[in-house]
């Protein structure tokens, strides 16, 4: 495996599989969150057979950490070696004619992300884990749609969320496109792609930016 991401190319075409794997989930992520603006039911029953389906616990679980830490940890590896290439005395890099904010400030916004996804973990995941698996309580398959609604009830909360969640927006606008381009996506249906690419970068946070303040307003 170490050999194999000895390689540029192989480094690139790895973060661009789990960039592709992660955006794939948040899909899944926002229909399950969407559905407790709708239905409270229907929420927690979503969100009990995620919460205690063993294929998703013990299989599909750890996959999905794995894949964030792997992506962000590519990332910074890539980022470093950017720096070095672009450090070499007789070559001149002028970042701004030749590339947008975003894409050379992925490893900000990432950091910014990175930094985000461990307070979702200190508020839902870690939680969970101490629910299930440390002080054993008994499974309520109706406590999901309170416990999120308490973690909204927090001004400075929400605006992290909202914050994040803009700083995703603006690291999808560059990612998305950039993901399909490393394994080699350029031909006719790359505008298609880039198109899609932004669509998708602006819904999804958004998405997750309205179910925040919808139950921060009504809690």
């Amino acid at each position: 495996m170490s050999g194999f991401l000895s390689s540029s190319i192989a480094r690139k075409v790895a973060m661009a599989l789990s960039a592709l794997f992660l955006i794939f989930f948040l899909i899944i992520h926002l229909a399950v969150n969407l559905t407790s603006l709708f239905s409270e039911e229907v929420f927690n029953q979503a969100s009990h057979f995620m919460g205690t389906n063993p294929l998703i616990q013990f299989a599909m679980q750890p996959i999905l950490i794995f894949g964030v830490v792997f992506h962000f940890v590519m990332g910074f590896v890539l980022e470093l070696k950017n720096k070095k290439s672009r450090n070499v005395k007789y070559v001149k890099y002028n970042g701004a004619a030749s590339a947008s904010w975003m894409s050379r400030n992925m490893a900000i916004s990432g950091m910014a992300i990175l930094a985000f996804i461990v307070l979702h973990f200190i508020d839902f995941w870690f939680p969970e884990m101490n629910h299930k698996y440390i002080e054993f309580l008994p499974e309520d398959p109706t406590r999901y749609f309170a416990e999120l609604q308490h973690k909204f009830t927090n001004p400075l909360r929400v605006g992290a969320y909202v914050i994040a969640f803009i700083l995703l927006a603006l690291h999808l606008l560059h990612g998305f496109q950039s993901a399909f381009q490393s394994i080699g996506f350029n031909n006719k249906y790359t505008k298609c792609v880039k198109n899609f690419g932004t669509i998708y970068s602006i819904v999804i946070p958004l998405g997750f930016i309205i179910i925040a303040l919808c139950h921060y307003f009504n809690h």
